[in-house]
């Protein structure tokens, strides 16, 4: 795939390399038996990571292009745990590739009460900062109701963004609206994916395996169809 190829192609591309990404048929924790698994903890070694830091930045840097994020983040927030090496790595790649100074902050699981102390580790939060939260597939937006309590209670920033590697465009539990729509609607600030499922799904029937069929096989765009059309909002 060349480094022409549209955004969600090659994240598509690069998740299926990782093994990151599964077609097929699998039970969430949901109960629901989705037509693709999207394991996180595959993003295991530097290469990876600094892949996956590069396209979190990619798509920052377009939707600052595109007047939807401000040029002056001060700082990358990723939640602990799983939000750490996205918020770092995304940091790195914003600096060294698009020439940004920006720092890089997570939250602590257990206040911290020697040494440094305190809730944050990395740049520390003031009063008028502009924030960007990463995080990697939202469900149910839990991660970020949780953490936004944390943050202004540290200082009174300003969160002006949140980006995420996929959105998987499913209804909530107790609402019609996507995980997605329903923080932009609660906190008021833009959510951006690198690559929503539909984009993903269409990416999978153009990309090969190994023997030359698609990932994305007619049985699975079947599935695939019929799940978004269930639980699509």
């Amino acid at each position: 795939m060349t480094d022409t190829a549209s955004l969600d192609i090659r994240f598509t591309q690069f998740l299926l390399e990782s093994e990151a990404l599964k077609f097929g048929e699998f039970t969430l924790k949901s109960g629901r038996k989705s037509p693709y698994f999207i394991n996180a903890g595959a993003f295991n070694d530097g290469r990876k990571i600094a892949t996956l830091g590069a396209f979190y930045a990619e798509k920052t840097v377009s939707e600052i292009e595109a007047g939807n994020l401000p040029k002056d983040i001060d700082t990358v927030f990723g939640p602990a745990y799983k939000g750490i090496p996205l918020g770092v790595s995304t940091a790195i790649a914003l600096t060294s590739a698009h020439g940004m100074e920006v720092g890089y902050t997570f939250d602590r699981k257990e206040k911290k009460d020697h040494g440094d102390g305190g809730m944050m580790v990395g740049t520390q939060l003031t009063d008028g900062m502009k924030v960007l939260l990463v995080d990697d597939v939202m469900t149910a937006g839990t991660a970020v109701r949780e953490v936004i309590p944390k943050l202004k209670a540290e200082a009174n920033v300003e969160v002006v963004g949140l980006v995420l590697s996929v959105d998987r465009m499913e209804k909530t539990k107790d609402s019609d609206l996507s995980a997605v729509k329903a923080v932009e609607q609660e906190f008021g600030f833009p959510v951006f994916a690198i690559a929503n499922v539909r984009e993903i799904f269409e990416a999978g029937r153009r990309i090969n395996t190994a023997d030359g069929t698609p990932y994305v096989t007619d049985e699975i765009k079947v599935a695939a169809d019929a799940y978004l059309e269930r639980y699509g909002a």
